[in-house]
């Protein structure tokens, strides 16, 4: 960022400092007070043009997600927030599932009955702020969990723009697996990882979406007793990437899915639809940009899922366009 836009390093150093908050795996949490009192300040801020058009980038964590973000941060028009769920907390106190500013009770699904035009404008006072400090005309909010939450999201900002990145799902829960062995810690008597504050997130994965999936349903009490990273982000993958589908199903104006895949190894064209669907203009910066740092990612190796798991995942895999990766899905036989 520093060599391809220059001017964009202020505003992307405003937003990770002081307006994305930090979540329970990260450190310097200190700050989040910091972060919740510029909320309340912001909200004397006059709302600006176009901050009611925000981008949310929605799927899974680890397909691509940041990637997408990383690549909207250098458009000239954009400022780019890295999951600011702190933010989303600040206005509906029942949505934080993993746990990192709340301990108190929490939904995965919220609907289009719970948007109200107070928290619209909350939450664009905010992003008003954020476009001024960057000197931006859109905002990009990356947040994956909203794929779950599509409804209440356009409830509040009907003119939103979804970008839904799409993963295979392999890769995807391998990442998802490293990332939580690598930067799960134990901190006093809890665990804290990629299925948030004692699996907090997992509990409500299984205990909320997973009955709405009769594949998936008749496993439940299993799955609120399993612990592998694995069978975990094979579940999640399988639900969120359903989620996005009938996303796209039931909004099609507003939701526009691409893979990971495409990105990497036909940035151009892709990025012509992003462009096309979000209505930002064209950049030539922001495409020399993803030229530079985008090339075709190598696969993971093999996924070894628990067996009542196989074949869900892996018609989900077909489903999706993936079915060359299902040799690569295996029944695992440890207990």
């Amino acid at each position: 960022m520093f060599r391809h836009r220059p001017g964009k390093v202020f505003g992307r150093l405003v937003s990770w400092a002081l307006i994305e908050g930090r979540p329970l795996t990260t450190g310097g949490r200190w700050i989040n007070p910091l972060v919740f009192g510029l909320y309340r300040a912001a909200q004397a801020n006059p709302i600006k043009e176009d901050s009611d058009r925000p981008i949310y980038i929605i799927g899974t964590g680890r397909s691509g997600t940041t990637v997408l973000g990383t690549l909207f941060a250098m458009h000239m028009d954009a400022v780019f927030l890295n999951e600011p769920k702190a933010l989303w907390h600040y206005v509906h106190g029942e949505e934080d599932i993993i746990g990192s500013y709340s301990e108190g009770e929490a939904r995965v699904r919220l609907g289009a009955e719970e948007a109200s035009p107070t928290m619209a404008r909350a939450i664009a006072k905010v992003y008003s702020w954020a476009m001024r400090v960057a000197g931006a005309r859109r905002v990009v909010d990356k947040y994956p969990e909203l794929v779950f939450r599509m409804p209440f999201v356009l409830g509040l900002f009907p003119k939103a723009k979804c970008v839904a990145i799409l993963r295979d799902g392999v890769d995807t829960c391998s990442s998802v697996t490293q990332w939580s062995k690598r930067k799960g810690e134990v901190q006093g008597a809890e665990v804290h990882d990629w299925w948030g504050r004692d699996g907090r997130k997992w509990s409500m994965l299984v205990e909320q979406i997973v009955p709405a999936h009769e594949d998936l349903a008749p496993l439940k009490n299993q799955l609120l007793k399993c612990d592998d990273h694995r069978d975990r982000s094979a579940v999640e993958w399988i639900v969120s990437m359903r989620a996005a589908m009938a996303a796209g199903e039931q909004f099609p104006d507003a939701v526009q899915a691409i893979t990971y895949e495409d990105l990497c190894n036909h940035p151009d064209q892709t990025l012509d639809r992003i462009l096309a669907h979000t209505g930002l203009r064209d950049d030539a910066k922001f495409r020399g940009y993803a030229r530079s740092v985008l090339s075709p990612a190598a696969p993971y190796g093999t996924l070894a899922l628990m067996p009542e798991l196989v074949e869900p995942f892996c018609q989900m895999l077909v489903a999706m366009g993936y079915g060359e990766s299902v040799g690569r899905v295996s029944a695992r036989t440890d207990k």
